[in-house]
């Protein structure tokens, strides 16, 4: 359970830096810009520990996974972009991924 809290921390770290990165201006915004930076930083640093006890591809399908549809989501609630019904599909699709990844496959932490 540990490495899974991680592993959300990571996420969450990562998502929080990509809406940063979003009002950066490319890097010409001091504030927006620091909290990038450590924000990834930071994902990297927690992602490292999750690799020690998770294999690398699952670490990667539930990283991805869950980092777009959240930045979708924070993109749409937050930042006001829109989400059509393809989109809003294809973001169910990746939630039953990880949902099958996490729940179905042996190469997890069960």
């Amino acid at each position: 359970m540990m490495a899974y809290s991680i592993l959300a921390a990571a996420i969450v770290a990562e998502v929080i830096a990509t809406t940063a990165l979003a009002r950066t201006e490319s890097f010409t915004r001091l504030v927006p810009s620091l909290v990038a930076v450590t924000g990834y930083v930071v994902a990297f640093w927690l992602l490292s520990f999750t690799l020690r006890v998770m294999p690398a591809g699952i670490v990667y399908a539930i990283w991805s996974g869950a980092g777009i549809v959240l930045i979708a989501l924070v993109a749409w609630l937050v930042l006001g972009q829109k989400l059509d019904l393809p989109a809003i599909i294809g973001l169910g699709f990746i939630i039953a991924g990880v949902f099958i990844v996490n729940v179905f496959s042996n190469a997890t932490l069960h």
